[in-house]
């Protein structure tokens, strides 16, 4: 029974195979390494901004999966540093011949669906974040005003902080907040008949103005902010409506926050797919490292040539017997056939 992808080994290839892993597995540490602080990274910005994505938005798996695929291959770069050292020294590599098996099946089976599971994520999650910032960030404009109502009363500290910090005015652009009312009503006087028109013109009884919260304004405008009355191009001598970039921010949160999450998923993305490649090619060196020093007795610099393999020849033969046993199952055996009815006698006439 020949094994599968079987690869001849003389001693000088079977010690430059062990080196070499040996190598390859500290790059897959490494690389382990950098996926665990890149998805801590992802994952302590989406817990910062939580508040601004919508609670059904599936992308705050991909750092959760990608956590777990990055720390099972450290554990791997660290077993196959660990078992390529000890197969150089014949008294270091017995107590690694009873585990190295189930540790390569535990490597391919939970590491490899983990890396594969994160990099699908990675690839299909970012297009769901359109609409969860879309739903995140409309929800907090409208619960700009709730200052005193629970659950709602941080919400116009962070979103102070977030159009600060990331430079941004709205969900689109500053027009965003002539839509919704941000100005709370404890602060409106219920007397001033302007207050009363704009309320009462509204059909949802809210008080818009065509003025934006003071994060809208830009530190680097020469002039002071202006906030209110922005639509009028009589209010403020020496300013067009039509340039507000020079006292407001020019971009919406939303295309920001897109930006910033999807380049952070992209290079989480690289980083994985890189890792299952060095993972896949430590778990290919160790099993015909593992398979040519079990033909010599666990010694790597034993007389003659060894035979590394992928699969011994009796799993082949096992797989077809098993396939082939299936389709004899599946077909009736001839005594289950189902008799034939005999016609039935049709009733001579007496005569």
């Amino acid at each position: 029974m020949a094994p599968v992808l079987p690869l001849v080994l003389p001693l000088r290839p079977r010690i430059r195979l062990a080196q070499g892993l040996w190598l390859l597995s500290w790059i897959l540490v490494l690389a382990g390494g950098l996926i665990l602080l890149c998805s801590g990274h992802l994952l302590v910005q989406l817990l910062h901004l939580r508040t601004f994505l919508a609670p059904s938005c599936p992308f705050t798996a991909l750092p959760q999966v990608a956590l777990a695929a990055g720390a099972v291959a450290l554990g791997t770069g660290l077993v196959g540093a660990g078992a390529s050292r000890a197969s150089l020294d014949a008294a270091q590599y017995p107590p690694w011949r009873r585990v190295l098996g189930p540790m390569l099946a535990a490597g391919t089976a939970g590491g490899g669906g983990l890396l594969v599971l994160a990099l699908g994520l990675a690839l299909a999650l970012p297009g769901s974040l359109d609409t969860g910032l879309e739903e995140g960030l409309g929800a907090a404009m409208a619960h700009y005003k709730d200052t005193e109502v629970p659950g709602h009363c941080h919400a116009k500290r962070l979103l102070d902080e977030l159009q600060l910090r990331h430079h941004c005015c709205g969900r689109h652009g500053y027009k965003d907040w002539f839509g919704v009312q941000w100005v709370s009503s404890r602060y409106l006087d219920p007397n001033d008949q302007d207050v009363v028109d704009r309320i009462q013109s509204n059909v949802e009884g809210l008080y818009l103005i065509d003025g934006v919260p003071f994060s809208c304004c830009s530190p680097h405008s020469p002039r002071p902010c202006l906030q209110n009355q922005l639509s009028d191009p009589h209010a403020h001598p020496l300013f067009d409506p039509r340039q507000p970039n020079l006292n407001l921010w020019a971009q919406g949160c939303h295309g920001v926050l897109l930006g910033h999450l999807q380049g952070l998923a992209s290079t989480l993305g690289s980083m994985l797919a890189v890792t299952f490649l060095l993972q896949t090619l430590v778990l290919l060196g160790l099993r015909y490292l593992q398979t040519a020093l079990e033909g010599l007795g666990g010694v790597i610099d034993g007389e003659g040539e060894a035979q590394g393999y992928l699969f011994p020849g009796g799993l082949r033969d096992m797989l077809k017997t098993a396939w082939l046993q299936g389709e004899v199952a599946q077909r009736p055996a001839p005594g289950e056939a189902p008799p034939e009815e005999a016609p039935a006698k049709e009733d001579l006439p007496e005569a």
